[in-house]
C-alpha cells in the first residue's frame, strides 16, 4: 500500500520489530504521552491488526495505534499517532488514518473515535476530513476533563463519526 503522493511509502500492520522506532518517534513528538517500550512491544504484538505503520525506504515515517474497545466492539478507537517530521509526506497522516478506519470498517466496526487535545488544530482538521471521507460529521464531546488527567493536562476531546463506505 502507498500514499497517493509518494509510492515509496508503504503502510502495513506493525510488528514487534517496529516497537522501538515507534517509542522513539513518540519521545520526539511532544505533546504525545510517552509510554514504556514494553507497552509498545505489547501493542505491536496484540493490536497489530488495528494499527498501522508507514515506512519510507524501510524507515518508520509514522504510525497509528488503535483498537476495538471490549465494552463497544462496534467502535474503532484511534489511540495514538505521529508522523516523523523529518519524513513528512503530503497526505501521510490521512492515509494512515484512512487505512486503519477502512480495515476496522471491513472487520465490522461501525464507528470511529479518537481524542484530540483542543489546541491541536492540525489533527482536528484531519479528523474532520476523515469524517467527511466517510460521509459524516463528527460528534464532539469531552471524554476526559483536565482534572481526570491530573490537572496539568488539557482535556481530551472525543471525536466520533460513523464508518460508512468511503466516498473516494
Amino acid at each position: 500500500m502507498s500514499t497517493a503522493h509518494d509510492t515509496r511509502i508503504r503502510l502495513r500492520p506493525p510488528t514487534i520489530a517496529d516497537a522501538a522506532a515507534i517509542h522513539d518517534l513518540v519521545v520526539r513528538s511532544p505533546p504525545l504521552d510517552v509510554n514504556s517500550l514494553y507497552a509498545y512491544l505489547v501493542w505491536c504484538r496484540d493490536f497489530a491488526e488495528t494499527s498501522v505503520v508507514a515506512l519510507h525506504e524501510d524507515r518508520l515515517a509514522g504510525f497509528v495505534t488503535g483498537y476495538r474497545p471490549p465494552r463497544d466492539p462496534d467502535t474503532y478507537f484511534a489511540w495514538q499517532s505521529a508522523v516523523d517530521p523529518a519524513l513528512t509526506r503530503p497526505g501521510l497522516a490521512f492515509a494512515m488514518m484512512a487505512e486503519v478506519a477502512g480495515r476496522a470498517r471491513r472487520a465490522g466496526a461501525r464507528w470511529f473515535e479518537t481524542t484530540v487535545n483542543p489546541g491541536n488544530r492540525a489533527v482536528i482538521m484531519l479528523i474532520r476530513k476523515l469524517a467527511r471521507h466517510h460521509g459524516g460529521t463528527p460528534e464532539v464531546s469531552t471524554l476526559f476533563e483536565s482534572a481526570d488527567l491530573g490537572g496539568a493536562h488539557d482535556p481530551e476531546i472525543l471525536y466520533r463519526f460513523p464508518l460508512a463506505e468511503p466516498w473516494d
